[in-house]
């Protein structure tokens, strides 16, 4: 019989923010912790029934309004953290200091919480520090951008996949787990620094060698993984859909090539190698590619080394359910204790951390509700009930009550 999640037991304070921090709030909640996003109250003219934030990244995670103008507000904070393991700040540098909410004051109150920040550019060390930016910002003064386009085309942002989320958000939840780890020995918390210029950067190690070895040391676009090769990139189908060919090694190319009736011209030897015919090559894939239909193909490739495979699409995944690439799971499956479940539509598969699933599937992100279940984990976590230990503001912010009419 399965266990629970790894991270049971494990509770988190994620400040509302958007793309990295929620991303790592989300991959903490989905691996069990117990993750409250804290929500700033309301402004004027907004109503109660107004989510709290555009954040999508919400599974599993609830919802508190809390009042940080108010030293009510950040009184309750600070009565919250020693129940906490895990702080996530999303914000630009010094702006949970200015709360009085900085890591110097909430490690003095519990020595063992692990405050984790993450910001887009470093911290110090940087003429961007201060700077606003987005995911594109930090892939461009990472120098991860300009390795990312098309032969004589410009620099091409992978949406924000990169930076926010792999560079950022998962980046931050390796440090937390490295954190963890080193408190089990130490038994002391520490800060955690992420930045996405850094992430993304890391990740970028293979491709930073690359550029002083044959892999990759020609312009953006004319190396063998960059699109540059005809036998590493996409191609249009006769129905203006796409496969991915990626047939590197001369066993898979050597299948490739008997699957599109290509064999015995020479190719297999040597002519693929040789870059002066590598336009011929891709001229000869994009024909021959045009004359069936993606599904025709896959009837030819499937179950080959050919490494040809059809690019699909997250709304036709959605639409036919025998495409099970599109039943979204956990990252990584714990046999003992897996994670919880995205895709309702695989059943009870527990080995694979599905479970129940959520709602949207993976395919929608459901708002978390302004407050939303924030009394609950109050009360999970610290015993507290409303009225008694802290009250609801007129513009949504909870704050805790005077000692005198508190039971703390």
């Amino acid at each position: 019989m399965v266990g629970q999640p790894p991270l049971t037991g494990l509770k988190v304070l994620e400040f509302a923010g958007l793309a990295p921090g929620p991303f790592a709030g989300l991959l903490l909640a989905d691996a069990g912790a117990s993750v409250l996003r804290i929500d700033r109250a309301l402004t004027h003219g907004q109503n109660r029934g107004a989510t709290g934030s555009p954040d999508l990244l919400t599974r599993y995670k609830s919802s508190l309004a809390v009042d940080l103008k108010s030293p009510s507000g950040i009184a309750l904070i600070h009565a919250l953290i020693p129940t906490v393991d895990i702080l996530i700040d999303p914000f630009r540098p010094c702006v949970l200091e200015k709360l009085n909410l900085g890591p110097s004051v909430l490690l003095s109150i519990n020595p063992r919480l692990i405050y984790a920040r993450m910001t887009g550019f470093r911290r110090s060390g940087s003429k961007y520090a201060t700077m606003a930016g987005h995911d594109i910002n930090y892939l461009s003064v990472s120098g991860v951008l300009s390795l990312l386009g098309r032969k004589d085309e410009k620099p091409t942002p992978p949406i924000n996949i990169l930076g926010d989320f792999a560079g950022g958000g998962a980046m931050l939840v390796q440090g937390i787990l490295m954190a963890l780890i080193s408190r089990q020995t130490t038994g002391k918390g520490q800060v955690v620094e992420a930045n996405m210029v850094d992430g993304a950067s890391y990740l970028a190690t293979y491709p930073r060698f690359a550029l002083k070895t044959p892999v990759g040391d020609q312009p953006r676009g004319e190396n063998l993984l960059d699109s540059g090769c005809p036998y590493y990139d996409t191609y249009e189908t006769s129905d203006k859909r796409y496969v991915a060919v990626g047939a590197l090694e001369p066993q898979f190319f050597a299948d490739l090539m008997r699957g599109l009736g290509l064999a015995g011209q020479g190719w297999e030897e040597t002519k693929r190698y040789d870059r002066r015919k590598w336009p011929e090559l891709r001229r000869l894939f994009e024909e021959t590619f045009k004359t069936k239909t993606r599904a025709e193909w896959e009837k030819v490739f499937d179950g080959t080394d050919a490494c040809c495979t059809p690019v699909l699409e997250y709304p036709e995944m959605e639409r036919d359910k025998s495409k099970t690439e599109g039943d979204q799971r956990p990252a990584v499956t714990l046999r003992e204790t897996p994670l919880f479940g995205v895709s309702k539509s695989t059943g009870e598969d527990v080995s694979h951390g599905q479970g129940s699933g959520v709602d949207g599937e993976g395919y929608e992100g459901v708002p978390l509700g302004f407050g939303e279940g924030g009394q609950e984990k109050l009360k999970e976590w610290l015993g507290w009930t409303e009225g008694v230990d802290y009250t609801t503001q007129e513009r949504g912010g909870a704050v805790i009550l005077p000692k005198e009419k508190s039971k703390l």
